[in-house]
């Protein structure tokens, strides 16, 4: 199972649907306004239109009411000023017994009028742009002529009539009237509507107002700059982000520094005091077989047996500040400090670790095997194995060309032991030097003390496990660390 080491494309689908959201939220709020403006401009249309045609029915009444006496001249009757003081009321009409309406359609409105005690509309044309309304009363009846245009009082109205893109119609019984054509935005969008009958019952007109908003109207200006500043704010988390990986990296590197040094120390020392004894040993032993010798000889022999008892204290003191040395610097026994460790969770520390020098080298380490891999070691001691392990494949990966570079790491279980396999696809290492490749002191690398494997051998070995290595049969080497199994909880 191949288990992805780097997750950043998280970045770009959090960042992506934060900044979908927001946008979608103050579209949604811009529509939302749009939409309150356009109820509150329809309702004072329809409120104005109310006003008007309500005084139809008040100038009728007042007509009914009076009865201006007819005169010869029809001009001079009271009636026919109307006009000039409603420009909307085009004429005005009366009948009495003397005078039958000319027009059968104003007698048939006269008759509705009689009937529900209330003006009373005429047949209706109101793609002609006007109407007639009639109010039946004695001894003589009264019609109205009304302009509809004229009958929008523009000095009030709450749009501009020339660039609203809001529609403005009058409509009844099938038939519509246009008072403000409105400049509609070709294309689907968001569609806002409203009706409502106008407040005369003599004159039902449905004031209808429609408005379509597409994708151009919306707050793009607006969009762009909350993306921009969702970018720019997951720009700089993800820089701090960074800057704190890069400062727990460069600790954990500074805590596995400090422990190699210390455990190249204790190596170093045993690998000194191994060397040296054997020649203190035998200049002990040499001294003492000349004081022996010497204890034969005939003259002077207490000053050579002097000399060589102070060689031999000299040597002894010398084996006996190598060994105090040896003992200071001396490594902490690994298996008394063993516990459970998870060897997956210790690999995706170290890749962690190593990303730098992974992205340097343009390596993607592969993580296969086992999900999870409970063994029995030292945490820090199998850190720094599993460190050096993956430099070491890292700094023989740049011998090759960077399209081949390759390394995969396995966990698996073998023979009751935990097994992390470190393959990589370098040169693989020379038959000679494989025999030697965990001797102290033996290095194939310029200005390399030898001291990083056998430290690994020997803290590995310290844990009841082992290191081996060998090479891969596609190329390359492969190193392989076993260390025991946890028991099972159960």
């Amino acid at each position: 199972m191949r288990q992805p080491w780097r997750f950043s494309w998280w970045w770009v689908v959090g960042g992506a649907a934060i900044a979908l959201a927001g946008a979608a939220a103050i579209a949604r709020q811009s529509l939302e306004q749009q939409r309150a403006l356009f109820e509150t401009d329809a309702r004072i249309v329809h409120r104005l239109l109310s006003q008007q045609v309500v005084q139809h029915d008040a100038i009728l009444a007042t007509l009914a009411l009076l009865q201006p006496a007819p005169v010869a001249s029809r001009t001079g009757s009271p009636e026919q000023r109307l006009p000039a003081l409603y420009p909307r009321i085009l004429s005005v009409q009366r009948s009495d017994a003397a005078t039958p309406w000319p027009d059968p359609a104003l007698a048939e409105a006269e008759r509705l009028s009689r009937q529900s005690g209330r003006a009373a509309l005429a047949p209706l044309d109101l793609p002609s742009g006007r109407y007639r309304l009639v109010l039946a009363s004695e001894p003589a009846s009264f019609a109205l002529t009304i302009d509809l245009q004229a009958l929008v009082p523009w000095e009030e109205w709450p749009m501009a009539a020339e660039t609203s893109t809001v529609r403005v119609e009058l409509e009844h019984a099938g038939q519509r009237h246009v008072v403000q054509p409105g400049r509609l935005q070709a294309g689907t969008g968001s569609r806002f509507e409203f009706h409502k009958v106008v407040a005369a019952e003599s004159q039902p007109f449905d004031v209808v107002a429609t408005q379509t908003v597409n994708w151009r109207q919306w707050p793009w200006a607006r969009m762009l700059a909350w993306t921009l500043a969702v970018a720019a704010l997951l720009a700089a988390v993800r820089h701090l982000q960074r800057q704190r990986l890069a400062r727990r990296r460069a600790e954990e590197l500074l805590r596995l520094g400090q422990v190699a040094r210390l455990n190249t120390l204790g190596e170093l020392a045993a690998g000194m005091a191994h060397e040296l004894n054997q020649p203190l040993t035998a200049v002990l032993a040499n001294t003492q077989a000349a004081q022996r010798l010497l204890d034969d000889d005939p003259p002077e022999l207490a000053t050579a047996r002097g000399a060589m008892a102070q060689a031999a204290a000299q040597a002894r003191r010398a084996a006996e500040v190598v060994g105090r040395l040896r003992r200071a610097v001396e490594r902490p026994d690994s298996g008394g400090q063993r516990q459970v460790v998870d060897a997956v969770e210790a690999v995706r520390r170290a890749l962690h670790l190593l990303e730098p020098e992974c992205q340097r080298r343009s390596v993607a380490p592969a993580l296969e095997g086992l999900p999870a891999l409970n063994v029995m070691a030292d945490p820090v001691a199998l850190d720094q194995i599993v460190h050096n392990l993956i430099l070491n494949a890292l700094q023989a990966l740049e011998q090759g060309p960077a399209t081949q570079r390759r390394l995969t790491l396995t966990l698996r279980t073998v023979d009751g032991l935990g097994e992390l396999a470190v393959a990589d696809s370098g040169p693989g290492i020379a038959p000679e030097v494989l025999p030697r490749l965990f001797e102290p002191f033996f290095s194939t690398r310029e200005g390399g003390l030898g001291l990083g494997l056998s430290l690994c051998e020997t803290l590995a070995s310290g844990m009841g496990g082992s290191l081996s290595a060998a090479n891969a049969a596609t190329g390359g080497a492969v190193f392989r660390l076993r260390l025991p199994l946890a028991a099972n909880p159960a």
